[in-house]
């Protein structure tokens, strides 16, 4: 024969696929024309029972891994959940022993719930860990809280509660949005749910403030002064993330507001806080600010517009 199997052999993949050049398929055929051996092997190439067995053996060996681990978190689990029933039991014991009610030992078994929910929970979760853990994490912390409050006989839940809330949401909300199964429910609105619930715990958290300590005038100077700077904030947000010009031209833009909210938006937190507002402050603030925030709006136009015209070049060179 004018080749060698050996060569042949390692050309039959390549040939099976169709991938091989003129020169080396007409090889391959000339060859097999001769030799039985080759044409076995190409038969058995052919065969898709030998990839369908590899594949089965693959997912049966990646079945089998998966279950072991699923044992090895479930039993880790539980000797930990055990591990923490020991200071329940303890309690249990002391607390009916020394003739006393069960009070304080709900708030422990309260407790006891926070780190199981950061230990327990993605041990024994088969699927979205993360989220559950956060999740878990937040509920044992509230329900921490309502039991303290209950059996301090206080009146402070809510407002411990809704600070809180707000605290982890401003922590754990971008990591909850990015991280399956939330991901999949918001597509490309990531970043305006993560910021809409920024905006509802914080107005949560301070309406809570006002109803448990806010005094007369609370609710008029909190949201006086709160709901201006959220819709700002709200503003430079949206023009970062979703209108379509340069970074040149987006950072003039910003600037240009930023300045124009120092005069705009301070008379707005005067009329709102104020019961009406002083002239004098009025006065007092237009004598030092708008000179400084007429330049940035003028800086931040030129920006914005050399931005814009540069965005515009570049469009037309690409066209």
């Amino acid at each position: 024969m004018k080749y060698e199997c050996d060569m042949i052999e390692d050309l039959l993949p390549l040939y099976k696929d169709g991938v091989c050049g003129p020169a080396s398929t007409k090889a391959v055929e000339e060859h097999l024309a001769d030799c039985p051996k080759c044409r076995d092997f190409l038969n058995r190439l052919n065969d898709d029972a030998i990839d369908e067995e590899l594949l089965r053996e693959r997912d049966d060996v990646i079945g089998a891994q998966s279950k072991y681990f699923k044992r090895k978190s479930a039993m880790a689990g539980s000797i930990i959940a055990a591990v923490f029933a020991v200071p329940i039991l303890v309690c249990l014991i002391v607390n009916l022993a020394s003739g006393h009610s069960l009070s304080w030992l709900f708030i422990v078994l309260a407790a006891m719930l926070v780190p199981t929910s950061l230990l327990v929970v993605p041990l024994m979760a088969t699927k979205n860990k993360l989220f559950l853990t956060l999740t878990s994490f937040t509920v044992s912390l509230m329900v921490l809280l309502a039991v303290i409050c209950i059996y301090t006989g206080g009146k402070w839940f809510f407002l411990a509660a809704s600070a809180v809330l707000f605290g982890l949401t401003v922590l754990f909300a971008p990591i909850l949005a990015c991280n399956e199964p939330v991901r999949k429910y918001l597509g490309n609105s990531k970043g305006i749910v993560v910021m809409a619930a920024y905006t509802v715990t914080f107005f949560v958290m301070l309406l809570c403030i006002g109803l448990c300590v806010g005094g007369k005038g609370y609710f008029r100077l909190a949201f006086g002064i709160a709901v201006p700077l959220v819709a700002m904030t709200w503003l430079v947000f949206l023009i970062i993330r979703y209108l379509p010009v340069s970074k040149l031209a987006k950072t003039g833009i910003l600037i240009a507001l930023i300045c124009a909210f120092s005069i705009i938006g301070t008379d707005a937190i005067l009329w709102f806080t104020m019961k009406p507002a002083g002239p004098e402050d009025v006065v007092m603030y237009t004598e030092t600010s708008p000179i400084f925030a007429m330049g940035g709006i003028a800086f931040g136009a030129v920006l914005a517009v050399i931005g814009l015209l540069t965005g515009l070049g570049r469009k037309k060179d690409r066209q």
